[in-house]
């Protein structure tokens, strides 16, 4: 079995990683003990949820806090012993879930994200694990690959020179991160190989020459004179290897250990999962805001990207809630509330930055329209799904989504229990910036 002391030998400076301190709390089978009893600022938010054991393999800033499952379940009319979540993404729903004794069924669009919930959610050997980080090290450090085929395969601006001066990789360090993709790729276990490679895609915007930076990525300040060192990036790797291997090991008793993750398409997979007693989820919200676009360093560093075809083919795999590509949008569906603020949207057309726009938010609702359906058919009597949601604005017209939702939800089979407001959030900066919009809780049963 390999040993920390046997990382050190491959890796200089390979930092040892034992012991509670690594954890926020002693981690645990209960979800208690996973989330230490921790008091959450709001459970809409995932505030604090990425000091978590597993939550910070990699940051993910648009998530609930598991504080929101656990009362959904709790709340529930009837005992929840599968729960679905149609927009995965970084496997809140799913990990609580286990915690809680409940089988999870996930669904997620982004490839890289699919994979980070189903690490998550595996069952690993500890000494494999250790041996197969050991192997990796080894292989990366004697390999003297220059990086050729990856380079080949991402966009000019991930590499030096880039386009006009500006970069996000280094290539002493681009070749560094090829070397060890490299290394990971080689390992026959799928299950170590997934959970390796979701790992290095959470260090890959640290040793980028870019930051996140609300929704999106910008190049970080005087990041020309700031530069990443190339010997910095297997250590990294391997801290985060081992400090993962400690949550794994304090968590493996966790009460649940089955868990089903679909990758593709919400609108298309959801009536595939069969029966379950829970729906909970956060669909991406009307804000013409692609999700996709803040995983393009991921997607295209680990090989889930390979052309522009591809990247195109996942964005028409989401929700209808961005115009970030040229698609057919489908017809609004109707009803008094998203009839009045189509034929608003429709009159501003021409002072929206983008005449799309009004199409993109009717298709936005027909989409949401049909997956309530589909919950209808999957939920048994009394059962209940749990949205939150989140209002967009345009030209100053007020998409009032929840209130749309819940306009809708008896013609898709559905009956609306409440409607709790969250949060506000902020308008974009042309529009003021203040805090104007609603995010909201709309729990929904089946009659």
């Amino acid at each position: 079995m390999s040993t920390p002391a046997a990382l050190s030998a491959v890796i200089p400076g390979f930092r040892r990683v034992t012991g509670r301190k690594m954890l926020p709390s002693a981690g645990g089978a209960s979800f208690e003990a996973w989330t230490g009893g921790r008091q959450a600022t709001s459970i809409s938010t995932n505030d604090g949820a990425d000091a978590l054991p597993f939550q910070r393999w990699h940051r993910f800033k648009e998530a609930f806090s598991p504080e929101l499952i656990e009362q959904a379940v709790q709340e529930s009319p009837i005992p929840v012993r599968r729960l679905a979540d149609p927009f995965g993404g970084s496997g809140t729903t799913a990990l609580t879930c286990q915690f809680l004794g409940i089988e999870p069924v996930t669904i997620e669009v982004n490839p890289f994200l699919a994979d980070l919930i189903a690490a998550k959610l595996a069952t690993y050997h500890i000494p494999e694990l250790l041996s197969a980080l050991t192997r990796v090290a080894r292989k990366a450090t004697a390999s003297h690959s220059r990086g050729a085929a990856l380079i080949r395969s991402l966009p000019p601006t991930f590499v030096e020179p880039g386009v006009k001066d500006r970069w996000l990789f280094d290539l002493p360090v681009l070749i560094q991160i090829a070397r060890l993709r490299a290394a990971v790729e080689e390992e026959a276990n799928p299950a170590v190989l997934r959970l390796f490679r979701v790992l290095l895609g959470g260090l890959m915007v640290g040793f980028s020459n870019a930051a996140v930076s609300g929704k999106g990525r910008r190049y970080r300040t005087n990041w020309e004179e700031r530069r990443v060192d190339p010997s910095c990036v297997l250590p990294t790797f391997a801290d985060a290897v081992a400090a993962a291997i400690v949550e794994i090991g304090a968590c493996a008793t966790r009460a649940m250990r089955e868990g089903k993750v679909l990758h593709g398409d919400s609108r298309k997979l959801l009536e595939t999962v069969g029966k379950v007693d829970q729906i909970t989820c956060s669909p991406p919200y009307p804000n013409s805001f692609d999700y996709t676009d803040v995983y393009n360093v991921e997607l295209w560093m680990l090989g889930y990207l390979t052309s522009f075809d591809g990247n195109r083919e996942l964005r028409q795999s989401t929700l209808s809630s961005h115009v970030q590509i040229s698609r057919d949008f489908a017809e609004a569906p109707r009803c008094p509330r998203l009839d009045r603020t189509m034929r608003a949207l429709r009159r501003a057309e021409e002072t929206l930055w983008d005449p799309r726009i009004p199409a993109m938010v009717g298709a936005y609702f027909a989409d949401l329209k049909g997956m309530l359906h589909t919950c209808a058919q999957l939920l048994p009597s009394k059962a209940q799904a749990w949205f939150v949601v989140g209002d967009s604005q345009y030209a100053g017209i007020h998409v009032q989504v929840a209130k749309i939702l819940a306009d809708l939800a008896p013609s898709a089979g559905l009956k609306v229990e409440r409607t709790t407001p969250f949060r506000s959030m902020r308008v974009s900066p042309q529009q003021s910036g203040r805090h104007m919009l609603s995010e909201d809780l709309v729990v929904f049963s089946r009659p």
